[in-house]
């Protein structure tokens, strides 16, 4: 697995596939990129699919300073730039969303095509996604509750029992309260997107999830009223569309980039 340094941060990433081009897969808060592990599949049939672990993954080595979107924004660049496949289309998921939408108005040469799912501007825009990621902060001292608290508001509570109590057990283990994660879900608090949307060059699609319990849907509405020409998508699921609709969420991410790349009429 390469592993390259940018700044004080030491970042591993994985080359999946060989497809003519390339997708990076953008992960959100938690442990890393192994959250896209069930959706490789769907991509590399055409893609050559990048999956960075940044700052405050498991996988991922730095100082352990307060993460910044520049930062995390750098290393997402400097993967494209290292794997020699730029520029790349880039698929970011939550907080992975901001970042990627950051690393295209910071870095627009590395990045062709951008899908923001899940994402938002600053919790500053809304009270509830505020109040929500401080709860979940001030958890980090009772693990189960950290992890149970991740989990109800991560999923639907249709498919919470669809997939049933061992399930739902895995995944509120899956999210625990680590130095990484929590370094994460401060800087989810204190973002700020906003002056960077104008600097966005690439054709964008935005993701909005109607029962979204972790960053209500209407972020993702704002998100897409901030990108001028930006496309918009929007699935009847939790925060966490790439697991409650996997097929419908790849497919849409899979034709607006064909769509995005089509040589218009003249």
């Amino acid at each position: 697995m390469p592993v390259i340094t940018v700044g004080t941060a030491r970042i591993p990433y994985r080359v999946v596939g060989d497809g003519p081009d390339t997708l990076v897969l953008v992960h959100g808060t938690g442990p890393g990129s192994a959250m896209w592990d069930g959706l490789l599949d769907s991509f590399t049939d055409r893609y050559t699919v990048l999956l960075p672990d940044l700052s405050g993954s498991e996988a991922a080595e730095d100082d352990g300073a307060t993460l910044t979107l520049e930062a995390m924004a750098a290393q997402v660049a400097a993967v494209i730039e290292d794997a020699g496949r730029g520029p790349a289309d880039v698929l970011g998921f939550s907080l992975g969303a901001v970042v990627a939408t950051a690393t295209a108005a910071l870095h627009p040469e590395r990045v062709r095509r951008l899908v923001a799912a899940a994402g938002w501007i600053s919790a500053e825009q809304d009270e509830y996604l505020r109040l929500s990621m401080a709860t979940w902060l001030s958890l980090a001292d009772h693990p189960a509750a950290f992890g149970g608290y991740a989990t109800l508001t991560a999923f639907s509570g249709g498919f919470l029992n669809r997939i049933g109590r061992a399930a739902v057990q895995s995944n509120t283990a899956y999210m625990r309260p680590t130095s990484g994660t929590l370094r994460h879900i401060a800087l989810n608090l204190d973002l700020d997107l906003g002056p960077l949307l104008p600097r966005v060059q690439a054709p964008a699609l935005v993701i909005g999830c109607t029962q979204d319990a972790t960053v209500p849907v209407e972020n993702a509405r704002r998100l897409h009223a901030a990108l001028p020409g930006s496309t918009y998508a929007e699935f009847d699921t939790g925060h966490i569309v790439l697991a409650e609709e996997t097929e419908a969420f790849t497919g849409a991410v899979r034709d607006f980039l064909l769509a995005a790349a089509a040589p218009t009429a003249a």
